[in-house]
């Protein structure tokens, strides 16, 4: 059987899509690519079972939406299999579709939170032949190929259309696989080359992502999309990462390591792997950066993490507002403790990304303006160092997304326009001033004293490179939501 595992190309005006690996769309002016960890796992898993495989990221590739049609027209596979989002589900579907049109005998398999929230809709608007469910969509495709293939009965969590036409399910998906047991990611097949250089977050070049565990141990959040197909918490050991982190320097001259699990692991599970990383002298040969949640770790784990090599870490930051924190169940989280662990993550030498949500339907003026401006002391003091700002969107599946259709807030259910460019649910503000908000963030770029002490911290040339990626990237940040460019961090 001849699979291909892709990304079709989807052509817009808005920009590159961010859709890999991530927890939240984008559309981004300035082309970012991401790592697809589960979908890269899924190819190589195949590939170690025998199966024929072929990826084809037509986005990262930069190619256009007939090329790729004619490219699979030309390598005739057996089955396509592909990760979808909320705002661009509408543009899979016609892909499948055309698809049918060139190669009728195709099987198309789709994948991800929206239609593992939604995948009757799937269904009923597309030529759609399967739908996996769920996070570990590795072991589900490798379940359907050996079922297609008969070599055994199809796992839970898979949707699909039988010999008359019919939907049939075999029923909620099961996060009972274990994660050890996969292959390290092939980097060779899955064309790491193409996610190794444009990447803001990255320092030094190339990069590369890893994935400890799937997803978030806390996963409560409700505006979280990957809390739908992660809803219990599993990781590899740390011995098996630090042997993949060994074959990445060694094989591939990998210089930063991006490990994107929801949050990275903590407890004797992180003094293990810190360890690790400074017995294999691994410390000194490649940064590490990764996903963590604010108080979940004390002075002394962070400058443990430094001295194991980690640099940067993302911390979600979501509201200044405790009330705001509380409803989207943050876990008691609290400006003080965003504050606190924000200093001692930068006292131990670490490098804090913030990310900051507006659009909250229950949020005034007021509540805003004090996201933004703790947004904006963080990144002044240098408390935080980087930062990205967003409009919240309620995707299917999720807690927000059922709270806002009982409530009536959903402005709209057109799929394509939740793509965070503009509010999905009802405020108490103008679009123009959410829009405004996001924005007022990102100009604490042009702040003198944030420029100042931006300046003081170049020991390199690494640091000077990586200032001007970021300044690219957050004058990017601006033209994805228009705007002027007037500094507002003390806007009233």
């Amino acid at each position: 059987m001849k699979i291909l595992v892709a990304y079709p190309p989807i052509e817009s005006g808005k920009g590159v899509p961010l859709l890999s690996q991530n927890r939240q769309f984008q559309w981004f002016n300035n082309p970012t690519y991401i790592y697809p960890m589960v979908p890269a796992s899924a190819a190589t898993l195949l590939k170690h079972k025998g199966y024929d495989v072929h990826w084809k990221d037509g986005i990262a590739e930069k190619m256009g939406y007939a090329q790729f049609l004619d490219y699979c027209a030309q390598l005739r596979p057996d089955m396509i299999a592909f990760e979808t989002k909320t705002p661009v589900v509408k543009s899979h579907w016609k892909f499948i579709d055309d698809l049918k049109q060139k190669l009728p005998s195709c099987k198309a398999v789709m994948f991800g939170d929206h239609v593992t929230a939604m995948p009757q809709e799937t269904f009923d608007n597309s030529k759609v032949d399967y739908i996996l469910t769920g996070g570990n969509y590795d072991f589900l495709l490798l379940s359907l190929c050996d079922n297609l293939s008969g070599k055994g009965d199809l796992d839970r969590g898979i949707w699909g259309r039988d010999d008359k036409g019919d939907i049939f399910s075999t029923g909620p998906f099961e996060l009972n696989q274990d994660l050890n047991t996969l292959p390290f990611i092939d980097r060779d097949l899955t064309r790491w080359d193409l996610y190794s250089t444009e990447n803001g977050n990255y320092k030094r070049l190339p990069g590369t992502y890893t994935m400890a565990g799937r997803d978030c141990w806390y996963h409560k959040c409700t505006f979280c999309s990957w809390t739908t197909i992660y809803p219990k918490y599993a990781s590899r050991t740390p011995k098996s990462l630090l042997d993949e982190i060994g074959v990445l320097i060694e094989k591939y001259g990998v210089k930063e390591i991006m490990d994107d699990t929801g949050t990275f692991p903590v407890g004797p599970w992180l003094k293990e792997f810190c360890q690790g990383m400074i017995d294999r002298g691994y410390s000194k040969r490649v940064i590490l950066d990764c996903n963590m949640r604010f108080g979940a770790l004390s002075a002394e784990e962070y400058a443990m993490m430094r001295r194991a090599g980690f640099r940067f870490m993302l911390f979600g930051l979501e509201s200044a507002n405790k009330r705001t924190l509380d409803r989207v169940n943050k876990g008691g989280l609290s400006v003080d403790k965003i504050i606190e662990s924000c200093k001692m993550a930068s006292k131990a030498g670490l490098s804090p990304h913030i990310t900051i949500m507006f659009g909250y339907p229950w949020e005034e003026y007021e509540d805003v303006m004090e996201t933004v401006k703790l947004g904006c002391y963080l990144m002044k003091k240098g408390y935080a160092h980087t930062l990205q700002s967003t409009i919240v969107i309620p995707y299917p599946g999720t807690p927000l997304f059922d709270e806002c259709k009982k409530n009536g807030w959903l402005k709209t259910m057109d799929w394509p326009r939740y793509d965070m460019r503009e509010p999905i649910m009802k405020t108490p503000m103008s679009d123009e001033r959410l829009t405004e908000a996001v924005q007022a963030v990102y100009k604490v770029a042009f702040d003198p004293e944030f420029i100042m002490r931006k300046l003081a911290s170049i020991r390199d040339a690494d640091d000077l490179k990586f200032i001007y990626r970021g300044a690219k990237a957050v004058w990017g940040h601006l033209t994805d939501f228009g705007g002027k460019k007037k500094c507002a961090c003390e806007a009233k």
